[in-house]
């Protein structure tokens, strides 16, 4: 059975709970946290409702080598300024399972984001995990970190 891996990160926002959801339930806003080299596009749809249980969003992203992904997650639970969740309907993994997760604390609001994923393709997809998948996913996360002040403020 293909192993699930875990990545967990929590980042401290200076911001007011209202301000952090507003800017991470925004599609559109997913592209300006995603390394460039990565050309990560959100495709046009109707964003406009905000976030809601069964939105459906597209993507495309070039990971390896500059070939093209497509990319389609469902919101799948959503909890008004505290979390909401986003599934892959189709796309590069075999499960991927996003939480994300606001918390009011002094000065600020502590972000948490939880996400579950697997690879296809067996032991193969175990290989390319150890040999690029897991760092890279690593490195998505480190760029958020450091972008995301500079944006969200």
């Amino acid at each position: 059975m293909a192993k699930t891996y875990l990545i967990q990160r929590k980042q401290f926002l200076p911001v007011t709970l209202e301000r952090a959801w507003e800017f991470f339930s925004t599609p559109a806003n997913l592209q300006a946290i995603t390394p460039p080299e990565m050309r990560f596009v959100v495709k046009e749809g109707e964003y406009s409702k905000g976030m809601y249980p069964g939105l459906i969003i597209e993507y495309t992203i070039r990971p390896i080598l500059g070939i093209p992904l497509y990319w389609m997650t469902e919101i799948t639970h959503v909890d008004h300024l505290r979390y909401f969740v986003d599934e892959q309907r189709f796309g590069p993994y075999a499960f991927w399972h996003h939480q994300h997760h606001f918390k009011a604390v002094e000065g600020g609001v502590e972000m948490t984001d939880i996400v579950h994923y697997r690879l296809p393709f067996g032991i193969l997809g175990t290989m390319a995990h150890a040999l690029f998948v897991g760092k890279r996913l690593e490195d998505i996360f480190t760029y958020r970190t450091k972008v995301i002040p500079t944006l969200v403020y």
